[in-house]
């Protein structure tokens, strides 16, 4: 096999189970992980969802480190138009200076969450007055590029000085996002379990490569299920959904009708569509997903995947990441 399979997990809240039942699970996924040799594992960021315990990347990341010794450890990602670029350096410097070689720092532009928790992030800061995601991502970069000992008393420095810095990631599902990360100097991922187009991942993927001139990676990120039979892979994704919310020219997914209807009462709209949309989950053996998988690597020049199993059930997660190590 000649690339690397990392992952992502949400840590989802069964019904009946408590926040702490699922970061455990969390826990083990990523202890499980690293025994079987995948490369990182990264932790998202979602807000005032009783689905999934993960609010804040950075203290799930800390804690995960502190209880793995060899994989890498990331968000897939902050949200950074939440934030003060400065104090996302500044974490994820810390965390590197915790675990050094080990952090990855990875950026997203959604919400996150519904309209009020966006509004309650922001706390007293307008968001017809914050500066554009580019130009957020741009402060970020300065803030973890910019540490040097001549700069002290001149300007902020994001400290402290790790001593390897943290691998930087811009997730995104676009062209758009391709050539900010190039432009930027960062790694890109492309969500390919948000945008589910094959023909947009193609030239998102492609024109980080011509843009980067070949001085980042590309990822692609995806829902993967692999079980011992088709039938049961299958099986276990049928029912699986998400819901598209359209207020004018803006779009939204979310995982539950309610947490659509919750959205559209919060924004106050009046004129808008829900559309029930089946999860796009590459599903089959192992066989036939590394088959897919080495596709995508051929066609794209991809060496790494970050697969994401968005099923609840902490078992069937640990088992399809099993399977697929089979073979690495």
């Amino acid at each position: 096999m000649n690339y690397r399979l990392s992952l992502l997990d949400q840590s989802p809240i069964n019904d009946g189970q408590s926040a702490a039942q699922a970061l455990a699970a969390t826990l083990t996924f990523a202890q499980t992980a690293e025994r079987l040799g995948y490369h990182r594992l990264w932790v998202s960021e979602h807000h005032d969802t009783e689905k999934l315990a993960g609010s804040s990347p950075e203290v799930l990341i800390a804690w995960l480190l502190a209880q793995t010794s060899r994989l890498r450890i990331g968000s897939g990602g902050v949200m950074l138009q939440h934030y003060s670029p400065y104090k996302v350096a500044e974490n994820f410097h810390l965390l590197s200076a915790l675990a050094p070689d080990r952090v990855d720092i990875g950026i997203g532009k959604a919400p996150g969450g519904l309209p009020l928790s966006t509004k309650a992030l922001r706390g007293h800061h307008s968001a017809e007055n914050a500066p554009g995601f580019p130009a957020q991502l741009q402060q970020l970069t300065h803030y973890l590029t910019h540490l040097d000992d001549h700069l002290a008393g001149v300007e902020a420095r994001a400290l402290p000085h790790p001593p390897v810095a943290p691998q930087r990631f811009l997730l995104g599902a676009s062209k758009e996002s391709a050539r900010l990360a190039a432009s930027l100097g960062w790694n890109f991922v492309f969500a390919g379990f948000i945008n589910t187009s094959a023909e947009v991942m193609t030239e998102s993927v492609l024109a980080f490569h011509e843009y980067s001139a070949g001085k980042g990676q590309a990822l692609v990120s995806l829902a993967v299920l692999a079980a011992q039979t088709r039938e049961e892979a299958a099986e276990r994704v049928a029912e699986q959904h998400n819901f598209r919310v359209t207020i004018g020219d803006k779009h939204v997914t979310v995982g539950t009708r309610e947490q659509a209807e919750a959205f559209v009462r919060q924004a106050g709209a009046r004129q808008f569509t829900i559309d029930q949309q089946q999860l796009s989950v590459l599903h089959g053996t192992p066989g036939d997903i590394h088959e897919q998988l080495r596709d995508i690597q051929r066609r794209l020049c991809v060496n790494e995947f970050v697969l994401h199993t968005p099923l609840t059930e902490a078992a069937v997660r640990l088992k399809s990441i099993e399977l697929l190590a089979g073979q690495l």
